[in-house]
């Protein structure tokens, strides 16, 4: 069998029909190799040797120990049959129980007289110690040196803990993998040799037999250490090959043009640009200038004035005679957009118009819901090339929307999109157009390095002078109720003092809603809330502003948003809300990203818990954004003990979006954040981790872009060429060239 062949092999061949039909279905291992790389995700010890009257309970024991008696008990009207062995060790007895088909090697094994070594997990049952199908080993040997050598091998051996399914349990993926473990000899070795022995990295055969059977704690860090640096280079080498890529792609280089519109729009603005700011943007407009395509990632603290950033960059490309066009998540945050741009813009905004500016050019918003004439319009504008900025949704990317010449595409919210989606905007340039990926949520620098990884990375943390600072609370509403009254009257304080509310919920509350929830109900008795308040629904924004708009808060004006709205509708309720014509604002999360109110100084934020980190820090955002200091009320019901509770006390106690965002990882792990539309890049995660192996990362990343440069079409590394195609199928290949 051939070298790549081996690890090619269907399971099926190798460990029959049904346990390789559960392996792919339910753990999505297929072939010796995923096999091979699906690694423990701990070790048992079996535990030195215990005396059977110092068994700890619930822990892994070794005994050695004689049988004593060992006999067949029928139960189930002789349908069912257990043995039952009790052993002695001289200090005290034990009963070791098995049960079904399990029960027949030992039955004729484990005879009266015997001596064994048995490990396995103590458990009390019917006030009796016992041990449950444990494994053993017979010790037969005449020789007593013999005998102890065995002993000991068998206790201090390591067990491999596998990530296992209801259908298959660990010990049965252990002797799957001890039946193709054999063909680890047959692993191809991505690393460069001379990379392998300038780190005295171990062998990848070897890396593989140590992981899977280790003999010592040393052998399972040195195959770890090896793996984890094979994850990571072969990433970091596809990444670097599509930067590569890129930089080959022609694009039409978008250079500076004195007394453009650019220049006449800064000379309207109130104010300098931060540090920060400027840095950001002598980045992006030297990526502008150059004949290949900007892949560039800006990432911004809620409130940085990425905004501007972005404008200033489309207003560049417009003045080199080229067209911008913004992508947003959402309806609402595409019309805040287009509003909070023609708004910075003035007269700049109505190029082409009576009472425009000579200078300016026109700016369009594109969305679904646009009436016909309306969208007619703008398509129109966009094709004729009079419109030289356009903010949209996905409707952009309908094949009847044609541009004139597109130079840049801006895409906010980079993580609700998926890859297609900015993939099919940038197709629409004559040549590809420069791309800016804009996110408000901090992503930790390895995360940034691994999933964004065909992006150069920017970063504003600075915030701009007059942004106010905004405390945090975590508000415990079972333990401390009259803590959630002094929060209604803290918001009516607020409102009292000419400011507004928001009020966060994690659910509408509408019949669609409940729906779903009754149907996963039926015929199940449900806890009272006061149960726990996990079991409960999530509070819902229908509820609460009905209860509040009576109750609390009644007298002020307290509105709804919420994504089942009709577009007109939420567009009326966000602009009487920051027109200042309603008092509290209670919605989804909608309002999550880009909505600006200045003058909404306060938030409550319901049920908090069932909201994650990231997403917390992106809804305070949205207050402080004035002169006024802003408020966060994290109300929730969870134990003060709880996790859910540390969670909530993290993001009271810090506005650092990096630092929570690192909170979140740990909490999370990587699986949620590098996300379904980073399943490429996920999937083959299994020892590295995108939070503990910076340094990795990091060298990884260095070394990638040293092979690359000298070598980008691998030539000269046969092998490495296999691991990226093992890495990259066909999914995973379309996913890095979207990206």
């Amino acid at each position: 069998m051939d070298r790549v062949s081996a690890f090619d092999e269907p399971l099926k061949k190798l460990l029959g029909g049904a346990t390789a039909k559960v392996m792919a279905e339910h753990l999505d291992l297929h072939t010796v190799g995923d096999l091979l790389h699906h690694y423990p995700r701990r070790y048992e010890e079996r535990g030195r040797l215990t005396a059977l009257t110092e068994l700890p309970l619930d822990e892994h024991v070794t005994v050695v120990a004689q049988v004593a008696d060992a006999r067949i008990m029928m139960f189930n009207n002789g349908r069912g049959k257990r043995l039952e062995v009790t052993l002695t060790d001289g200090s005290g007895r034990l009963q070791l129980v098995f049960f079904g088909h399990g029960v027949h090697k030992p039955h004729k094994e484990l005879l009266p007289g015997r001596r064994a070594m048995f490990a396995g997990k103590a458990s009390v049952f019917n006030r009796k110690m016992q041990l449950a199908h444990p494994t053993y080993q017979l010790l037969d040997a005449h020789d007593e040196e013999e005998a102890t050598e065995a002993v000991d091998a068998f206790a201090g051996q390591l067990l491999p803990i596998y990530p296992a399914c209801k259908q298959l349990d660990s010990w049965r993926i252990a002797k799957a993998v001890d039946t193709v473990l054999p063909s680890a000899q047959d692993a191809v070795d991505p690393l460069p040799p001379s990379l392998r022995d300038g780190r005295g990295f171990v062998p990848l055969p070897e890396a593989l037999l140590r992981i899977h059977r280790p003999q010592t704690k040393a052998d399972i860090a040195a195959a770890r250490d090896r793996l984890r640096w094979d994850e990571a280079f072969v990433l970091q080498v596809a990444l670097a090959r599509r930067r590569f890529a890129d930089t080959q792609l022609p694009a039409v280089a978008r250079a500076s043009v004195p007394g453009g519109v650019l220049d006449a729009f800064d000379a309207t603005l109130p104010f300098t640009l931060t540090d920060g700011q400027q840095k950001v943007t002598a980045e992006i407009f030297g990526d502008l200038a150059t004949e290949h395509p900007m892949h560039r990632l800006l990432q911004g603290e809620v409130g940085s004035g990425k905004t501007l950033v972005a404008l200033r960059a489309m207003l560049r490309v417009v003045d080199a005679g080229g067209q911008a066009a913004m992508l947003a998540p959402t309806e609402v945050l595409a019309q805040q957009h287009h509003r909070s741009i023609t708004e910075m813009m003035g007269e700049l905004a109505e190029g082409g118009m009576l009472g425009g500016s000579d200078l300016g050019t026109k700016v369009v918003l594109l969305t679904g819901s646009m009436g016909t004439a309306a969208r007619r319009q703008a398509l129109l504008d966009l094709v004729t090339g009079e419109a030289g900025i356009v903010i949209g949704t996905h409707a952009l990317i309908e094949d009847k929307v044609k541009f004139h010449d597109l130079g840049l595409v801006v895409v906010d919210e980079q993580h609700r999109f998926g890859v297609e989606q900015r993939d099919a905007l940038r197709s629409k340039g004559k040549q590809p157009p420069h791309l800016l990926v804009m996110t408000a949520t901090p992503i930790p620098r390895t995360v940034a390095m691994t999933v964004f990884g065909d992006l150069e990375t920017s970063v504003l943390d600075q915030l701009p002078a007059g942004r106010s600072p905004i405390a945090s609370h975590v508000v415990p509403a079972k333990d401390k109720p009259h803590f959630l009254s002094r929060a209604w009257e803290r918001v009516r304080e607020e409102v009292e003092n000419g400011h507004q509310a928001y009020v966060v919920c994690p659910r509408i509350g509408d019949d669609a809603d409940e729906a779903g929830e009754k149907k996963g109900k039926a015929g199940k008795k449900q806890p009272a809330p006061e149960d726990d308040a996990e079991k409960r629904p999530p509070l819902a924004v229908l509820d609460i502003a009905g209860q509040l708009a009576k109750g609390p808060l009644t007298g002020l004006s307290v509105e709804v948003l919420h994504g089942r709205m009709a577009p007109d509708d939420k567009d009326d309720v966000m602009r009487r809300f920051a027109a200042g014509q309603v008092d509290v604002l209670v919605a989804t999360t909608v309002i999550e990203v880009g909505v600006n109110v200045p003058n909404a100084t306060a938030m409550v934020i319901m049920d908090a818990d069932r909201f994650g980190v990231s997403q917390l820090h992106q809804l305070r955002g949205r207050v402080g954004r004035g002169s006024a200091p802003g408020l966060c009320l994290l109300v929730s019901e969870a134990h003060e003990a709880s996790p859910a509770r540390a969670r909530l006390s993290a993001v009271a106690a810090t506005l650092d979006g990096f630092e929570l965002s690192r909170i979140d990882l740990e909490q999370r792990r990587e699986g949620d954040v590098l996300g379904q539309a980073q399943s490429g890049v996920r999937s083959s995660l299994r020892v590295l981790s995108v939070i503990d192996d910076e340094e990795v990362i990091a060298a990884a990343r260095e070394e990638a872009v040293r092979v690359v440069t000298d070598d980008p079409a691998l030539e000269r590394l046969p092998e490495l060429r296999t691991a990226l195609d093992a890495l990259l199928d066909k999914d995973r290949e379309e996913y890095l060239d979207k990206g």
